[in-house]
């Protein structure tokens, strides 16, 4: 939010420099993120207070020479007045009227050698030194200024044109040099997203005063006779409060040039008076509020109202605004001339006739204020802050209506708004109050009231603080504080005169109504205000507690690790997903087992996810985009419907899902990066993620691990394994289904794989040992020995290996697998394996007949139990 520090000035006055103020407010909770200079030390232009000042406007002639250019005569407080030569177009109008002094127009003058921004350059930020030089046979030496070339916008369709009370020649920087604060407004200071709100701010960090804005409106005995208007809300959780006030009278035209100016240095545009005005309380208050045409909805109340007897035209019934949900299919047509189709949970302002604006939102076209709009009706509303962000989410309206009603906006609010909104087009666009003000307002919310024990504000901000020091910092925010006896203990006995009775203002939501809670949040506001910077650093008295490993948070670290040892990258995915993007490669998808969420940011992330593999793969296939070889893990939770013997008890709220940890990994693309050393760039396969899948076994010392062949529909069929640990099922690993792979959308070449496992951690990890025995580096060489032998197709390769290790032990230290072979000459359905046995002793040099002896005791019992025979 942009905080123009002379609009501040309004309402609070201000001690500190604008640094100062930035660095106090920030300390506060309000971060100031930039702080934007015109016209005064600090800005890019710095305007000279000698050669840029205000100029009063006597007289505006035709110049003689030239039809698009006219002569300014202008007193800048100097013995004589100065001509300008000028084409600004909002002179001409001025043109044979003669003296003009009486209509007090004034406007920035600029006298030679003064620089400013050249108005007529196409890149923002040139500048330029003023000279004087003739134009048409006329010495001219000044100009008049327009808003680009004082650096205030980019409008430079003609000169600015004011009626500020300042006498003549006094120094522009004076008048309109400023400071914009640019503020972040977090959502738990949404009660700071105004002028006023800030000025609050301000106060209370300051110790100065709180000038709140005027607004009181004439007497009834001075308005315009009223006319008949209902309000009726069917949903009052929705819309608590609605406030109208009928302003008759009005004429459109331009706002004055102060108005216009803080909107700009706000961020706004301004338009018209009337929408200036609305747009202004907005941003000053806090609470926006809406202009209706009331001659528009007086139209539209002809069409509902019941025809008088033996007419054809519309009654002259009271015009009614209801507000109401939106009805399915209803659409409505908003101010910036898109048609919306409403969802069934947003609220809408309407008529008998139809749809009037979005609460909360924005306006509606058909009634909106135009140039001949002649009066009006200002409402201004309270409405449900959650209903508001999530219509505002769905329908993708970013306004600034919406911005501060999703956040959340006191009913108490909407009274203030109307009046303000209502003084200021009285006193700007000439209008008259007609009637009374009308307050729609079933259920008004009882005051906040917090009993806050002096002990408590010690114990959590570790500083001790008097009464009167907390009632003071609680007074500033405008909290109402009163001393009372209250019983600070759950066990004390007696009454403790240490605490106060704290009533919370009406504008401000963020204190709960929940004693403890309150208690922290009054607690809170007395840190912010107090200074964090202030707070004693406090050293713990107490013995330490005894410090425990956390074993499962260590494992889970370690896997972490050796996967990037292995060359793969980790990725954090988005937990929230779609059953239907998770239906691609879930087996089968239950929409009513997700956890959803009620009011999700995005369609695209609805539900809380069941798959971390579909996760992992949407951003391996994004990455293929950009990169020829992907290899990525993550670590994370899934949330599976509880485990529970009712399944109607899936839909209660109040139980929770099985959070269950997952490891997920993801390969495709080439073996190796390219290098000019020579790389392979055959694609992964199977046993390249096998590999990494038993790096990982190998640096937990898991044993007893088995892959055997699975079926699974998201993979290839052949080309995929179950992993088992000393019994457990872990997960599966395998190359994935083709068309599961293109419904990700890799960009890869269309022949390579791409691999995946999909691991249950917990069960993995739980088969971790505590320990695992490490050998000393042994003395005594090894023995290599060869061996090669013939088996049935059906019989795995494991089983052979696992055989041969449990025969050869312990002498028998490593079997690796290194040819497979089949063909004509071992026979059909046989194939010949072929490993490399090492054979090595702790206490002594093995001899070849020591490593013989041990191949044909394998040899015998791979034929005893396998009926495997030995290949030549």
């Amino acid at each position: 939010m942009k905080v123009p520090v002379s609009w501040l000035k309004d309402f609070v006055d201000i001690t500190l420099s604008v640094e100062e103020l930035a660095e106090r407010l920030t300390l506060a909770g309000l971060e100031v993120g930039s702080i934007r200079y015109i016209g005064v030390e600090g800005a890019d232009l710095v305007w000279e207070r000698d050669k840029l000042v205000l100029g009063h406007i006597l007289k505006v002639e035709q110049h003689p020479q030239a039809d698009r250019l006219v002569l300014a005569t202008v007193d800048i407080g100097a013995a004589q007045p100065e001509t300008v030569v000028t084409g600004a177009p909002n002179l001409f109008e001025f043109v044979g009227q003669g003296h003009i002094s009486r209509l007090g127009l004034k406007s920035p003058f600029v006298m030679e050698g003064a620089t400013v921004y050249d108005g007529h350059a196409k890149e923002p930020g040139v500048k330029m030194k003023l000279k004087g030089r003739e134009i048409r046979g006329i010495m001219n030496r000044h100009m008049l200024c327009s808003e680009k070339e004082l650096g205030l916008s980019d409008e430079h369709e003609g000169i600015i044109l004011t009626t500020e009370a300042a006498p003549p020649g006094t120094p522009l920087v004076d008048l309109w040099g400023d400071a914009v604060l640019d503020i972040d407004i977090t959502p738990n200071m949404s009660r700071c997203a105004s002028i006023l709100g800030v000025a609050r701010e301000v106060v209370a960090l300051t110790g100065q005063k709180l000038r709140y804005p005027d607004t009181t409106l004439p007497p009834p005995s001075e308005r315009e006779q009223g006319e008949s208007l209902v309000i009726e809300t069917t949903e009052p959780d929705l819309n608590p409060r609605f406030v109208a006030i009928l302003i008759k009278g009005i004429t459109i035209k331009d706002s004055p040039y102060w108005m216009q100016r803080r909107l700009r240095l706000a961020g706004m545009r301004p338009i018209s008076n009337i929408v200036d005005i609305s747009n202004y309380v907005m941003l000053e208050m806090g609470q926006p509020n809406h202009a209706f045409d009331w001659d528009a909805l007086r139209r539209r109340a002809q069409k509902y109202n019941s025809p008088p007897v033996g007419g054809t035209e519309g009654g002259q019934g009271p015009v009614k605004i209801i507000t109401r949900l939106a009805q399915p299919g209803e659409t409505v047509l908003t101010l910036d001339g898109k048609t919306h189709e409403m969802p069934n949970f947003s609220i809408l302002v309407t008529d008998p006739q139809g749809n009037l604006s979005i609460g909360g939102i924005m306006g509606g076209g058909e009634t909106e204020v135009s140039e001949h709009s002649q009066n009006i009706l200002l409402e201004a509303a309270a409405w449900n802050f959650i209903n508001i962000r999530r219509t505002s989410q769905a329908l993708n309206i970013k306004s600034e209506a919406a911005y501060r009603f999703s956040r959340g906006v006191h009913p108490s609010q909407a009274m203030v708004g109307a009046l303000r909104g209502a003084k200021l087009m009285v006193e700007l666009a000439g209008g008259k109050i007609a009637g009374d003000v009308l307050d729609y307002y079933p259920n008004p919310p009882q005051p906040v009231t917090v009993e806050l024990p002096q002990e408590e504000v010690t114990r959590l901000l570790g500083v001790e603080l008097s009464l009167a020091e907390i009632k003071n910092i609680l007074e500033s925010l405008e909290f109402k504080v009163e001393e009372i006896e209250a019983d600070s203990s759950p066990h004390a006995s007696r009454l403790t005169p240490h605490a106060l009775r704290v009533t919370v203002p009406d504008h401000r939501l963020d204190i709960s109504t929940d004693p403890i809670i309150g208690q922290a949040d009054l607690i809170e506001e007395i840190a912010r205000i107090y200074g964090y910077d202030r707070l004693p650093v406090s050293e713990m008295a107490d013995e330490l507690p005894p410090q425990r490993n956390n074993e499962s948070l260590d494992r889970e670290e370690r896997i972490r690790d050796l996967l990037v040892q292995a060359g793969l990258q980790e990725v954090i995915t988005y937990r929230l997903t779609t059953p239907e993007a998770e239906a691609r490669i879930l087996e089968s998808v239950d929409r009513r087992s997700y956890v959803t969420l009620a009011n999700p940011s995005t369609p695209e992330r609805a539900a809380m996810r069941q798959s971390l593999l579909n996760s992992v793969l949407e951003i391996a296939a994004e990455n293929t985009k950009h990169h020829q070889r992907v290899q990525m893990f993550e670590v994370g939770h899934i949330y599976l419907p509880p485990k529970t013997d009712m399944k109607e008890e899936i839909d209660e709220p109040a139980v929770l899902p099985e959070e269950q940890r997952r490891l997920a990994v993801v390969m495709t693309g080439a073996r190796e990066e390219q290098s000019w050393l020579g790389a392979d760039t055959a694609p992964v396969d199977f046993f390249d993620l096998k590999g990494v899948v038993e790096s990982i076994l190998a640096g937990l010392h898991v044993d007893n691990v088995v892959f055997s062949p699975t079926r699974q529909p998201a993979y290839y069929p052949g080309r995929v394994a179950e992993l088992s640990v000393n019994g457990q099922s872990v997960g599966v690993l395998g190359q994935l289904h083709p068309h599961v792979a293109q419904s990700y959308d890799f960009k890869t070449n269309s022949d390579w794989p791409v691999l995946a496992a999909d691991f249950d951690l917990d069960r993995l990890l739980a088969q971790v040992p505590a320990g695992h025995v490490v050998k000393s580096v042994p003395r005594f060489p090894p023995v290599q020995q060869d061996i090669a032998v013939i088996v049935d197709e059906a019989i795995p390769a494991e089983q052979v290996q696992a055989l041969i290790s449990q025969t050869g032990r312990p002498l028998l230290t490593e079997v690796r697998l290194f040819d497979l072979f089949r063909g004509e000459q071992i026979g059909a359905g046989k194939k010949s394996l072929a490993y490399s046995l090492t054979f090595q002793a702790e206490d002594r040099t093995l001899t070849d007949q020591d490593a013989a002896k041990q191949q044909q005791k394998i040899t015998q019992r791979l034929e005893r139990e396998l009926g495997a025979r030995l290949r030549g």
